[in-house]
């Protein structure tokens, strides 16, 4: 099927220390691209894969799981891990819960994880039907573009597919049940303002991760896609950071 253009996936090969960032359900790697744009230019290879079901029509994503995109995270996370001295993995949304379950399977693959308001739960009651609506109703209009700075496009869909939702969901228990594997360092970014994720899965974290070395950090001029949103440098450069203080002898960024 047709890709949307500017939804391609990204790939850069650079250094020695390598990022993998993961992208949002119904989002794209548009969403990433200035983010992997910024680490490359530091001297960072880097990944942006396109998830299955992404970037053509909701419809396609209705007809794929969370093991379809997990599966397409893994391998974009073991052909870096070949390549590299090591990984960190960034993730936006659906993209963090990815990133921490990553964290979990591969342990000794991942260096450190950067998370930019992950989703792994939610306080919505309405999520509860799901399971029953998702049989009923394919899909329910979705607040794409939850950013404050004018003239930004994360290319999604205007439509929450409810079979993926759900499978989504499903995901979430077994990444939280997980939790106490992840023991790598976290660098968390939080919008103030998000209106598709609640602060229930930043608690969640902070609760069930084994990980000593945790630092959040408050947004306040950002909404949901905070990586194009007005603290994307803020989030660009603390990553260029945690990176260099992962790997200080490596060439990386100069």
């Amino acid at each position: 099927m047709h890709t949307v253009p500017g939804t391609e996936p990204y790939s850069h090969a650079g250094g020695t220390t390598g990022v993998l960032l993961c992208h949002g359900l119904t989002g794209s790697p548009a969403s990433m691209r200035p983010w992997a744009q910024h680490l490359a230019g530091a001297g960072f290879t880097v990944e942006v894969p396109l998830l299955p079901g992404h970037g053509t029509t909701w419809q396609e994503l209705n007809a794929t799981r969370w093991p379809d995109w997990f599966a397409t995270v893994e391998r974009a996370l073991l052909g870096l891990a070949e390549r590299c001295d090591q990984v960190i993995v960034g993730g936006l949304s659906m993209g963090g819960c990815l990133a921490l379950r990553l964290a979990e399977v591969h342990g000794d693959a991942v260096s450190g994880l950067v998370l930019v308001n992950p989703a792994i739960g939610s306080g919505d009651k309405r999520l509860m039907a799901l399971p029953v609506l998702r049989h009923v109703v394919p899909s329910l209009s979705a607040l794409s573009g939850d950013i404050a700075k004018p003239g930004q496009d994360e290319i999604a869909y205007d439509r929450n597919p409810l079979r993926a939702l759900h499978s989504l969901t499903r995901l979430w228990k077994l990444v939280v049940a997980d939790l106490p594997r992840v023991a790598q360092p976290l660098l968390i970014y939080r919008s103030d303002q998000d209106h598709l994720v609640d602060a229930t899965s930043l608690g969640l974290i902070r609760a069930g991760v084994s990980s000593t070395d945790i630092t959040v950090v408050e947004l306040h001029d950002s909404y949901h896609v905070a990586t194009l949103d007005h603290d994307a440098e803020t989030i660009f450069e603390g990553t260029v950071g945690l990176l260099r203080r992962l790997a200080p002898a490596t060439q990386d960024g100069g």
